[in-house]
């Protein structure tokens, strides 16, 4: 979920200091998908969102992308609620509307009526992960162009760009910074790298690029979510792992899931991960 957590991240505090499970737990798990990249719960709604790539490539753009709309107890009610998409990946809510980072546009759709608005970012190769800030901007990192698109008061236009981003995927907003999980540095055409991603950090006021923590690499990093006061979740796309990663960089695994574990989202309140399964079609939930 991508939009501020104060409370959440309050009572997510409270939860880990009563202590919990120390094996996360699955909970349910949904088939039938193609290529999910990103879910995304709406409490409120009983609904969850899924992003589904389809079977082109990340930068493909052949109009065979969809979301599907699950319960919150992952039974699937809409297994193509909109479709016409390219290669939609991130997702993220902010005032009855959903955003999706496809390809070289932002898909904004209104949930209530499933009307999708178009926002180009000529030139950007894969857009991902959006995040809402307290004033309703919407940014969203491309993650094969290094960079970040910001779309505030209509205009949607590239906000930062920079080597430093280390092919930025994960993006979520806290307090006057973006914290960021890259890919890594040195993409090469096998979609490895020469180095693994590791947390970053970048200021809303003067856009400084710096190390979360230790700096240490990780691995190639994908979904981003607030665990507790002290600690995120992370996925690795490649190695199929979920991290635990400190707010001073040290990471542990709490799952091991096979590559293609994609965009998380956490709920504190219920302790629960929901995280697309790319390669194998699926979408898990998992109690921690």
């Amino acid at each position: 979920m991508r939009f501020l957590r104060v409370a959440a991240l309050a009572l997510a505090a409270s939860l880990s200091a009563c202590g919990g499970s120390d094996e996360p737990t699955k909970v349910w798990e949904a088939t039938g998908f193609s290529a999910p990249e990103s879910a995304l719960p709406d409490t409120d709604a009983g609904v969850i969102y899924v992003s589904n790539m389809g079977g082109g490539k990340p930068d493909e753009k052949d109009g065979d992308g969809f979301i599907s709309k699950l319960r919150l107890d992952g039974k699937v009610t809409e297994a193509k609620w909109v479709t016409g998409l390219d290669a939609p990946k991130g997702l993220a809510l902010s005032n009855g509307k959903l955003y999706v980072g496809d390809v070289d546009h932002l898909v904004e759709i209104d949930v209530a009526t499933g009307t999708v608005t178009r926002h180009q970012a000529a030139g950007a190769k894969s857009l991902n992960d959006p995040a809402v800030d307290s004033e309703g901007r919407i940014y969203v990192p491309d993650w094969a162009g290094n960079a970040i698109w910001r779309l505030a008061d209509g205009t949607f236009e590239k906000w930062l760009e920079s080597d430093a981003l280390k092919t930025p995927n994960g993006l979520l907003v806290e307090s006057d910074r973006l914290v960021i999980a890259p890919w890594g540095s040195g993409l090469k055409a096998d979609f490895s790298t020469e180095t693994p991603g590791n947390l970053l950090t970048v200021s809303l006021a003067d856009k400084t690029v710096a190390d979360l923590g230790n700096g240490t690499p990780v691995g190639n990093l994908d979904g981003l979510e607030p665990f507790d006061a002290d600690n995120y979740l992370v996925t690795d796309w490649v190695a199929g792992k979920v991290f635990q990663v400190s707010r001073s960089g040290e990471a542990k695994v709490v799952l091991s899931l096979g590559q293609g574990t994609a965009d998380l989202n956490y709920n504190p309140s219920t302790r629960t991960a929901i995280i697309p399964l790319m390669v194998d079609g699926k979408v898990v939930a998992y109690k921690f």
